[in-house]
């Protein structure tokens, strides 16, 4: 380094001023850049550091008053600028080169063993030879870069697999993600798609939580909630904040530049990645159980999280042979680590109330760290369930996490009883609101019925607003539960009495960047205002579902309007009015006349035709009926539409959706990862549409109605 150095010294360029700078100052700029794109990558990359903190500030301060001085010569791969972009409003959709596969899961090594003999009898005679790569499986939050002509261009998020957002402002912030790529095979390509896993380290977490305590701010589960939350933020310096960094291991487009996944893994470390060195070559499923063996006995040692491990066929031209199925690839699985297990001391169980009113007893014990976060609360789902395991108050119990998310109470252990532990017993009333409860004699769940019981309330008026029902977009739920606490709701239809003053003064509970308060605004409260007046018209049907009747889901509450009309004939109906009705057993009637008869309910319902919601089922102008007596089934996941609305729109035109694919079924609109549907579809001979295809269907049907119709 020390021509650098030599120039660093050179008297001559601090004297150089204007637009047209000395050629030797281009060429200083250019070495600066190199050279601190080396020491981050062998700092944040290799974790080898060959200068020292003060050197590097040095030269990244050196280039930056270059650049001040000459700022056209900035360029978007240069240092300076990870830190560059504004806040964005919101994420723009980024279409995959190819499509972000999940991958299978194996929970043990049977599981993982059959997998292995499976690849190998599925490759026949060519079986002999074949090794497998594996490698950690980071738990973090997967990120696809695009690099055109060796300068990184977009940052996305995997989103659906096909489609994510982009985060390219927040992803130049991660230090070890070099913003141009070492000279290679990699940086001569045109255009390259490269994927991996953003992680947030585990000291960082602590620290990142730590701080969110400070503020009173809610801490973050575990590092992947955090890491993922960080890659979404709308001010890059927040992403900038957090420490992040990434595992890069695989190629999103088409092309191979390697024989085997393994030199892949060393390529990208040429271009100057962040690899993951913990991976191993396996010629037997000997070496690949012994891999994953180690893996689980050191993974609380390792800086960050993993999860399992990722066993991969390494040879690219045998993978290409083994192709996909319709949701992962035929050569990769995920050995996922079994739960891992602590033991803590129940204190006590409390009664938890939920919209439909069930009471759902809740283990609160003391807290302890599980799978990367400490927790200290567990559902126990129903009284038969504590009995099932033996449970009593007092007990030192067994608690893990179901797949490693889910805190759940596994058993006690009664070898450590000390005689004053004690039974729980449910209550026979609503602890919220004192009303009595039942419990159907087919059912484990005791249930207030009482609609108007407070604990019931923010998650009754966070099901009104949701899509499925009146569709009231822009109310959340830290905004319905800040609306509750302000006293401005307590029922739904307060929702529609709202005024844009109280709306927009609505004090959010945060505190924006400048040290003031987090309030609504007056842009935001009329666009939710707006969504309040639209929701007065919505079908019925959504109203009826969005009312949290028993039983009653969408599909129920759909055939009950086709049969019935408005709420009010339904709510009039008796149960064998109801029983009539194709689909509607006696347990479904037997739940919509129980809560049509409380007076609360009616109540409920005369509020909102009070304040101008639309309850009578009147129908729109339909639709021409081209789709009358087709029947489709929607399965994957939809990027054009939802598949609510995918029904929806087949429903207007005559069609019929159904949840099962059989021989009378028409077609099936298959999207990202189908299921097991697609595959019945195809063994049966039905017609399978993707996403084009069921909009080519809809336009056909829409060009067929007769003039003067509209379509919806």
């Amino acid at each position: 380094m020390s021509d650098l150095f030599s120039l660093h010294n050179d008297s001559s360029i601090s004297a150089q001023q204007g637009a047209n700078p000395p050629s030797n100052v281009e060429l200083r700029i250019e070495e600066l850049r190199r050279e601190l794109d080396r020491h981050s990558y062998l700092y944040y990359a290799k974790d080898a550091p060959s200068i020292s903190d003060a050197t590097y500030d040095s030269l990244l301060r050196e280039l930056t008053e270059l650049e001040a001085k000459y700022p056209h010569l900035i360029t978007p791969d240069s240092p300076t600028q990870r830190i560059g972009a504004a806040p964005v409003e919101s994420f723009a959709s980024v279409h995959h080169a190819t499509r972000m596969y999940s991958l299978g899961n194996a929970m043990d090594f049977d599981e993982l063993d059959a997998w292995l003999t499976r690849t190998l009898e599925a490759l026949d005679g060519s079986k002999e030879g074949v090794e497998f790569i594996a490698e950690l499986k980071i738990d973090g939050s997967s990120i696809a870069l695009t690099y055109e002509n060796g300068i990184l261009v977009r940052a996305a998020t995997r989103g659906d697999g096909t489609r994510g957002e982009d985060v390219t402002a927040n992803v130049r912030t991660i230090k070890d993600i070099p913003l141009r790529l070492a000279e290679g095979k990699l940086a001569d390509l045109a255009s390259v798609e490269l994927r991996g896993e953003v992680y947030l380290p585990k000291k960082s977490f602590d620290a990142i939580n730590k701080a969110q305590e400070e503020k009173g701010h809610q801490t973050f589960a575990n590092p992947r909630n955090a890491a993922a939350g960080s890659l979404r933020q709308k001010d890059p310096r927040i992403s900038a904040s957090r420490d992040l960094a990434t595992f890069m291991y695989a190629r999103g487009d088409e092309g191979l530049l390697t024989a085997t996944q393994s030199e892949f893994l060393q390529l990208l470390s040429d271009s100057h990645f962040h690899v993951n060195p913990d991976v191993k070559v396996c010629r037997s499923a000997a070496e690949v159980r012994e891999f994953c063996k180690k893996a689980l006995e050191t993974r609380f040692d390792l800086p960050y999280e993993i999860d399992g491990v990722v066993v991969k066929v390494d040879s690219f031209a045998i993978q290409e042979e083994l192709g996909f199925t319709a949701r992962a690839p035929r050569w990769a699985i995920a050995y996922k680590f079994p739960p891992e297990e602590k033991t803590t001391v129940l204190r006590e169980i409390r009664i938890q109330v939920g919209r439909t009113g069930v009471l759902t007893p809740v283990a609160e014990f003391d807290p302890v760290s599980v799978a990367g976060s400490t927790i200290s609360r567990a559902t126990l789902h129903n009284e038969d369930e504590i009995v099932r395991k033996g449970i009593l108050i007092g007990d030192t119990i067994v608690v893990h996490k179901a797949g490693d998310v889910i805190p759940e109470v596994e058993s006690p252990i009664e070898g450590l009883r000390t005689g004053e532990e004690y039974p729980f017993v449910m209550p026979t009333v609503c602890p919220s609101c004192g009303s009595p409860v039942h419990r159907d004699k087919d059912e484990a769940a005791l249930r207030c019925e009482n609609s108007a019981c407070p604990a019931q309330l923010q998650e009754r008026l966070s099901h009104w607003v949701s899509r499925g029902a009146s569709d009231i977009e822009g109310l959340g739920t830290e905004t319905i539960a800040k609306l509750i606490e302000s006293g401005l709701v307590c029922k739904v239809s307060d929702f529609y009495a709202l005024t844009l003053d109280q709306l927009a003064d609505l004090d959010l509970g945060r505190i924006k960047q400048d040290g003031t308060p987090a309030a609504f605004g007056t842009v935001m409260a009329q666009k939710v205002l707006d969504n309040i007046e639209g929701s007065k018209h919505r079908a019925v049907s959504k109203l009826l579902f969005g009312l949290g009747v028993r039983h009653v889901g969408a599909t129920v509450a759909e055939l009950l309007v086709e049969e019935l009309g408005g709420i009010s004939e339904i709510s009039a109906a008796t149960p064998e009015e109801l029983s009539a009705i194709p689909s509607i057993g006696p347990k479904i009637a037997e739940a919509v006349c129980d809560f049509f008869s409380l007076d609360s309910n009616r109540k409920v319902l005369a509020d909102l035709i009070r304040v101008g919601v639309d309850l009578s089922g009147v129908p729109a102008e339909k639709l021409p009926q081209t789709l009358a007596g087709k029947t489709f089934v929607l399965t994957g996941t939809l990027t054009k539409f939802s598949r609510t609305q995918a029904g929806e729109e087949l429903k207007a035109r005559g069609g019929k959706v159904s949840g099962s694919v059989s021989a009378k079924t028409s077609y099936v609109v298959a999207g990202e990862a189908p299921g097991s549907k697609y595959d019945k579809a195809l063994a049966l001979g039905v017609t399978v549409l993707d996403e084009d295809g069921l909009e080519e269907l809809l336009g056909k049907a829409v060009d067929e109605q007769e003039p003067g119709v509209a379509d919806e």
